[in-house]
Formats: C-alpha cells, structure tokens, sequence
C-alpha cells in the first residue's frame, strides 16, 4: 500500500508542478504538457493499485493492509532507485527507451507479475507518448543510443 500512496503523491506534485509551467495546447505544447500527462497517468495507475488493494481487503475482511504486500519497502526503493537511474542517463538512453524503462518499473512496483504483459504495456504507452510528443507534438525530446 505504501508503494501505491507514495507514487499516487508523486504523480499528485508532478501535476502541480507542472501546473506552474506553460501548459500551452496539443497543437502546440508547453513545457508543462508532458509532465502533466505523466502526473495524470501515475494518478491513475496508482489509484487503480490502491482500489484494488481496498477491494481485496474488504472482501476478505483484513483490517490492515501491511500483511497483503510482502517487501514494498523494497519495490518501492527499486522503484525510486530505477528512476534516479533512469533520470540521470535520460540524455544518453533517451526517451523512448526511458519512458519505457521506468512504465516497466512503475507496473512491477504495482503488482504486476506477468512480465511478457509488463513488457507489452511498457512498450505500448512508450510508443503512445514517442508519437503523441515527439512526432505529433514535435515536442524535443532526447534520441539517446537508439536514435528514436
């Protein structure tokens, strides 16, 4: 549960920051317009995560949430510790190759355990925002090593 709140608050401060920055139009993208979509999406997927944490709890009638997700801690500091990672090398890997390492981060922090649907997501919502921010938006984005 903690990995869920955490990442539902980080998702909640990206979209106020980034709130603060032009937004502009999809015709013509601000600043602020990616990081406002990527605080929307971890909102989502997160309050997807914690619904269904709630759910399972009151359907089994568990009074606590600390026994249902064993290591969160841990999944939690691989996934801020995945972020860093990937922040500090955005330059050279770029941003298809980042925005898809840190969506395959983000759905195993979450829960998800099917790694051939991680990677499928991953590389879906990485092609989505390649073509909606770089080719429709022309929003200019770091090509990294694989030249995208």
């Amino acid at each position: 549960m903690a990995s869920g709140i955490v990442i539902f608050l980080f998702g909640g401060i990206t979209v106020i920051l980034s709130l603060r920055m032009p937004i502009g139009t999809f015709r013509s993208a601000g600043t602020g317009m990616f990081p406002l979509c990527l605080g929307i999406l971890l909102l989502v997927l997160s309050s997807f995560f914690l619904l269904k944490l709630f759910f399972k709890m009151h359907t089994t009638g568990k009074k606590s949430f600390m026994g249902e997700i064993p290591g969160s801690s841990k999944q939690l500091v691989l996934f801020f510790g995945t972020m860093v990672l990937v922040t500090l090398l955005f330059n050279r890997l770029g941003y298809p190759l980042s925005s898809f390492l840190l969506m395959l981060a983000l759905l195993k922090t979450l829960g998800m355990k099917r790694w051939s649907l991680n990677i499928l997501l991953s590389l879906g919502t990485a092609a989505v925002c390649y073509f909606l921010f770089v080719q429709w938006l022309n929003i200019p984005m770091p090509k990294g090593w694989i030249g995208l």
